[in-house]
């Protein structure tokens, strides 16, 4: 009871700061007290979306870290807070004042148990500060001099603050889900698991740091050569501190900076889409933040370089598949395929008609085909897509949510690089590849091979497992002799036996069959 007593306490501090700002969140549709309508949504005219932005990025900061965070994660959720909202809020950038200098290297110690200058030889004031950690630029001594290296170290406290907050928003989410039928559709409170799962990855830099390494090692097995990421220094990486090379290049938020060094900011556009989708299909592990801020273009060869791995996406091969499938279909104008893969991977009931979601999906497709590159956007269609979904009663997945919202993101860099681009020949060739590699000819030469393989090796154990079956056999008609002459011996006792060689002997069949 005292608990959920803070959580209201909480939560309705929460609602008062964003009323304070300006910023309504309760639909006009539910009725209000009084003393409660500063808390209604009023803006509906043409100007609503940026307004709303302008009042959220003076207010959620204003709640700490924790609804940075959490206005950040809804911003993939539309289906949840509606796409104004969800829009408004994908504009937040995750800034904070920084802490002390001094706190920081104290924090430094603490992490490796001995005093900050035994471990760099310069350590410099913060370049960077956002809501779970901030960035230093420092120098380390090697065997080749010193160099420059980034120093991201977590704010202190910062996990008891989000402890406390995710339960306010746990509570929130059951209450939500407990008084409206609708909102359970919508699963609250596995959304809040995904942000808790995802801050929880964030709380432990050894975490992000594997990240990093999982990323680079996808790369170099693909012999990608336009696009990079730090080298992790795993001696001065610990939970709370990691340190990584200092990236020089040049920040993509600085066009003029890219336009002066000869930089192709076509070639660069092109290569912002394809990486993530390389990431994305290809190894079904992709950097979620890619905005502006976390990439860098090398002067030298034209590669990207990333950085801030706090938040990564991760989807299976049946997710990517459909990914894939959806994008090529919609390149190719197969609107059948497209609804056939949605049931195929079971996100649409099997209760409703595919044919009438092909016309559906017609509905979103056709107004793209045919329009200006500059008008021909990838992430208004895959947001168009989650919208119709509800008509067909599709659950919403997170991951699929956070991919589109990346997409979001992606789609704008590469459009601040290349106005024109045209998305769908960028994607083209990545989609392309993806499906003839994993569903073309020879991955079906592939299957089989590996099926013939495996037909094989039961083959070769097939007597094994015939000589098991005997001895098993032998045994138990010794048991069954032994229970027909004994007065209790039961039905059970006598057949017994059979059954369980029946048994093994369709297990070596299973085997012999199915591999």
């Amino acid at each position: 009871m005292f608990s959920a007593i803070k959580n209201i306490y909480r939560l309705t501090k929460a609602g008062l700061t964003l009323a304070w700002h300006g910023v309504g969140f309760i639909p006009q549709s539910i009725s209000l007290p009084g003393p409660l309508r500063a808390l209604r949504d009023t803006d509906d005219d043409g100007a609503a979306a940026k307004r709303r932005s302008e009042r959220l990025s003076r207010a959620i900061p204003a709640l700490g870290p924790s609804y940075i965070k959490l206005g950040q994660f809804l911003a993939t959720r539309a289906d949840v807070v509606g796409p104004q909202l969800a829009g408004a809020l994908g504009s937040l950038r995750d800034r904070l004042p920084p802490f002390p200098e001094a706190q920081a290297k104290s924090e430094l110690e603490a992490a490796f148990g001995k005093p900050w200058s035994a471990v760099y030889s310069e350590f410099g004031p913060p370049v960077a500060a956002a809501s779970i950690a901030q960035v230093h630029k420092a120098l380390v001594q090697s065997n080749g001099g010193p160099h420059a290296v980034a120093v991201k170290i977590l704010r202190p406290g910062i996990e008891k603050r989000f402890e406390r907050d995710l339960k306010s928003f746990y509570f929130a989410a059951r209450l939500a889900e407990h008084v409206s039928p609708q909102s359970r559709r919508l699963r609250p409170v596995a959304a809040v698991d995904t942000l808790a799962q995802s801050v929880l990855l964030e709380m432990d830099l050894r975490l992000e740091a594997a990240a990093i390494s999982e990323m680079a090692q996808n790369i170099a097995k693909a012999g990608d050569r336009d696009f990079r990421v730090p080298q992790v220094d795993w001696v001065r990486t610990a939970r709370r501190v990691m340190t990584l090379e200092w990236i020089g290049g040049i920040p993509l938020t600085d066009l003029a900076a890219v336009e002066a060094s000869g930089l192709d900011r076509k070639a660069l556009a092109l290569n912002v889409i394809r990486s993530f989708l390389k990431h994305a299909i290809r190894d079904g592990f992709f950097h979620a933040d890619m905005h502006q801020g976390n990439l860098f273009a090398d002067p030298h060869d034209s590669a990207l370089i990333a950085v801030d791995f706090g938040i990564m996406g991760r989807i299976g091969h049946k997710e990517r598949r459909f990914l894939a499938e959806i994008l090529y279909g919609f390149i190719t104008k197969n609107y059948r395929r497209i609804a056939e893969v949605h049931f195929e991977a079971g996100y649409v009931p099997a209760t409703q008609d595919v044919a009438a979601f092909a016309q559906a999906l017609r509905a979103v497709g056709e107004p793209i085909m045919g329009r200006p590159a500059a008008e021909i956007s990838m992430a208004r269609l895959l947001t168009q897509l989650f919208e119709i979904t509800d008509l067909f009663q599709m659950r919403m997945r997170p991951e699929l949510l956070l991919l589109q919202k990346t997409m979001v993101v992606v789609e704008g860099v590469a459009r601040s690089l290349d106005p024109n681009i045209n998305m769908w020949d960028a994607a083209e060739p990545v989609v392309r590849a993806w499906i003839e590699e994993q569903l073309g000819p020879a991955a079906q030469m592939r299957d089989a091979v590996a099926g013939a393989g495996a037909f094989a090796t039961a083959i070769r154990q097939a007597p094994q497992l015939l000589e098991k079956t005997a001895r098993i056999a032998e045994a138990l008609s010794e048991e069954r002799a032994a229970a027909q002459a004994s007065p209790s011996a039961n039905w059970l006792a006598i057949r017994g036996p059979l059954w369980i060689a029946t048994a093994a002997l369709t297990v070596i069949a299973a085997k012999l069959l199915l591999g």
